[in-house]
């Protein structure tokens, strides 16, 4: 994230964040980053973070907003200059939206990403993991996705997709792993748990990027209720960004000491988890999740193209 940015989120735990009159000081082990003051006009805060007066009271002054989030990306609170006003334009402009014009790119994403690493892993192994007709039935809900004129044919083939795709990944890992589908909580098997873990990383990233646009996160287009925005966002990226990461450590980097399971819920050993989350940091890519908020930005405010980047 540069200094040019309007929103700069700190993640993570042990940073020290400070500042002068002209600068911004974020400190994160042996790393320092240095950014104009008058250049942040939102910092976000996720994790937990030594957070100096001086950076509160500078940043005040300088007219920026200063939000607050758990580890998970959740908001828990913000810090607003005196006479501040939200970006109440952005805010109406989500809400006044039509949004099948939003969901169906998407939907159609979403798969098509899946699609993609599917056929990554059918090259890879040199099996057929996909039985007979389900290839073209894939090909096919994504021409309905792009003819779809209904928000629940779109919601409708989405979900139908994404159970598929799950089901198909699992012929891919080991069978002692017991991963048969993507399931609810618990989770009884650690691929899930890996999954889990996975997008409630991703999800954060959104969030933070999200909220730091003045966008509403729980105002989605394809999905709906609490956080459905963030859900729109991460669906397309769930694939590049985090199962081919978890689908790597299920295949070769797990073993039966790293997770211990039982009738009502898998754990996940913490060693495991910590690998697990350093690889993901370096395959959530955040540039493309700010730039994915800027286009939506943009086809909200001055009704530009709105298109989906996904692989």
């Amino acid at each position: 994230m540069t200094a040019t940015e309007p929103w700069l989120p700190v993640f993570g735990y042990g940073g020290h964040i400070k500042a002068t009159t002209q600068e911004l000081i974020v400190v994160h082990g042996s790393a320092t980053r240095r950014y104009a003051l008058q250049a942040v006009k939102h910092l976000l805060i996720v994790g937990g973070h030594t957070l100096h007066t001086s950076a509160v009271t500078n940043l005040l002054k300088a007219g920026a907003v200063i939000t607050f989030f758990d580890i998970d990306g959740t908001p828990v609170g913000y810090l607003y200059p005196y006479g501040y006003r939200p970006d109440e334009a952005v805010r109406t402009a989500q809400e006044l939206a039509a949004p099948h014009r939003f969901a169906q790119p998407l939907a159609t994403a979403g798969l098509q990403s899946r699609l993609l690493l599917l056929e990554e892993l059918h090259d890879r192994s040199g099996e057929d993991i996909f039985y007979a007709g389900e290839l073209d039935f894939l090909h096919q809900v994504r021409e309905e996705l792009a003819a779809s004129v209904t928000m629940e044919e779109l919601r409708r083939l989405s979900r139908l997709a994404a159970d598929m795709y799950y089901e198909i990944l699992s012929r891919t890992l080991p069978p002692e792993l017991g991963f048969r589908r993507r399931t609810i909580r618990p989770y009884l098997d650690p691929v899930n748990a890996m999954f889990s873990l996975g997008y409630a990383m991703l999800y954060g990233n959104c969030c933070v990027s999200l909220v730091g646009a003045h966008l509403d996160p729980d105002l989605g287009m394809l999905h709906e209720g609490a956080g459905s925005l963030v859900q729109d966002f991460i669906e397309p990226q769930k694939a590049a960004m985090v199962d081919r990461t978890v689908l790597r450590f299920a295949r070769d980097e797990i073993s039966d000491e790293d997770y211990e399971c039982s009738e009502k819920r898998c754990y996940l050993d913490a060693n495991l988890s910590a690998r697990l989350v350093a690889a993901l940091r370096e395959t959530i890519d955040q540039s493309r999740i700010d730039t994915q908020v800027h286009i939506l930005r943009d086809a909200l405010l001055t009704n530009a193209e709105f298109h989906v980047l996904y692989w």
